[in-house]
């Protein structure tokens, strides 16, 4: 391939955004109109002095801001496919449903940080609705707690420790986020810093639901002394 645009063409290839790609027309066949069928090299080799390709943008390099706000959404979506993977020791299947679906949805943010111009590709998918159905599940999962009166340490079974672990992941995400906003001449969708950290809210209720399902109750924090 070797086109400036190769490492984001790969996110929203892996994301399935077929329909944004799709509206970047290049001369010769390093793109396609109908990316079906598409071969895909994971390698490139454009990458390898440290910079990369924005889609629809220019190269830069790999510590931008802009790289870091959607590369963070990727670990965090990297350590929710953690928590899915427990098993049966992990969560119930309704709430993998939940996190599937968020899994998805990342994936749709992060396509609309790697892009400078997202409204140019139709990119920007996350809005008020989607915040709106994680408020209503942390309604949902936080009804059967007992109310929270204190800090309280990570910690439980491996399940809420590792979606504890995710919530910290989406707390950065957030910051780094943020952080690509305030540059000038960028504007990033209201609804998606919302989500976020709407989204690390609903990782904490949840690992707390995991743990009381457990039976492990909260550990509160103490002042060292």
């Amino acid at each position: 391939m070797g086109s400036v645009m190769d490492f984001d063409l790969r996110f929203l290839w892996r994301s399935g955004l077929v329909a944004g790609a799709n509206r970047l027309k290049k001369n010769g066949d390093r793109m396609r109109t109908n990316l079906s069928g598409w071969d895909m090299k994971i390698y490139t080799r454009t990458g390898d002095a440290g910079s990369t390709g924005l889609f629809g943008g220019p190269r830069v390099s790999k510590d931008d801001a802009r790289i870091e706000a959607y590369g963070t959404v990727d670990e965090l979506n990297a350590a929710l496919g953690c928590v899915r993977s427990l098993g049966e020791g992990g969560v119930s299947e309704g709430v993998d449903e939940q996190l599937e679906l968020i899994q998805r949805e990342l994936f749709s943010i992060g396509a609309e940080l790697a892009t400078p111009n997202p409204d140019e590709h139709d990119l920007r998918v996350i809005g008020t609705t989607h915040v709106a159905r994680i408020e209503a599940w942390i309604d949902e999962h936080e009804s059967g707690l007992s109310p929270l009166k204190q800090f309280i340490l990570p910690g439980g079974t491996q399940a809420a420790s590792m979606l504890h672990l995710a919530r910290a992941v989406c707390r950065r995400a957030e910051r780094r986020v943020v952080t690509l906003g305030d540059q000038q001449g960028v504007k990033i969708s209201d609804a998606v810093i919302v989500y976020l950290n709407r989204l690390s809210d609903y990782l904490f209720v949840l690992s707390r639901e995991v743990n009381s399902q457990a039976g492990i109750a909260d550990v509160p924090w103490q002042r060292p002394v």
